[in-house]
């Protein structure tokens, strides 16, 4: 009874010890992986309209296991954005989806839903990847309704209610 103890605690003491130096090593790994990342920018005229610059930016993010390429094209600079009051959680959105605040949406009154986007506040450089997928909002000045989740991460105060983006499409 004691020898199957012991086994026991043995066979325990070596899955603790495996489990240990797999995370010591995926620690160690994050800041490797955070290193590797590449900016470019294009910029040229726009052919449609002449006095709008257009402006590529291609950026190369390399993972442990995926490396993508993003190349974003302006479409709106110094835009007004939103959020999402709390009362609209669940209810159904305009591309028939349920609606989240913590996942990473957007309402746009133009864009194509599925449309990928990234929205970048001018104020402090930060930005975030939003997924169109609803129409809005219905105020006139506003651009974009992003969910509340999208517009915490970026936004230098968190009580406010706006703030001035760029916002740029993910071309395919």
């Amino acid at each position: 009874m004691n020898m199957k103890k012991f086994i026991t605690l043995l066979l325990f003491l070596g899955f603790a010890t495996s489990a240990t130096a797999q995370i010591i090593a995926a620690t160690k790994q994050i800041p490797l992986v955070q290193k590797a990342y590449n900016t470019k920018a294009t910029i040229g005229k726009d052919s449609i309209r002449k006095n709008r610059i257009l402006a590529e930016v291609q950026e190369k993010k390399i993972d442990s296991v995926i490396a993508s390429v993003e190349i974003y094209k302006a479409y709106k600079k110094a835009a007004h954005a939103s959020y999402y009051a709390d009362k609209f959680t669940g209810k159904r959105t305009s591309s028939g989806s349920r609606f989240d605040n913590n996942k990473y949406t957007a309402a746009h009154k133009k864009l194509p839903f599925g449309t990928i986007v990234k929205v970048t506040n001018e104020k402090n450089g930060k930005s975030v990847v939003v997924e169109i997928t609803d129409r809005g909002p219905f105020v006139k000045s506003r651009e974009i309704d992003l969910s509340k989740r999208a517009f915490m991460d970026i936004a230098t105060n968190k009580g406010s209610g706006g703030m001035l983006v760029t916002i740029e499409i993910l071309s395919k």
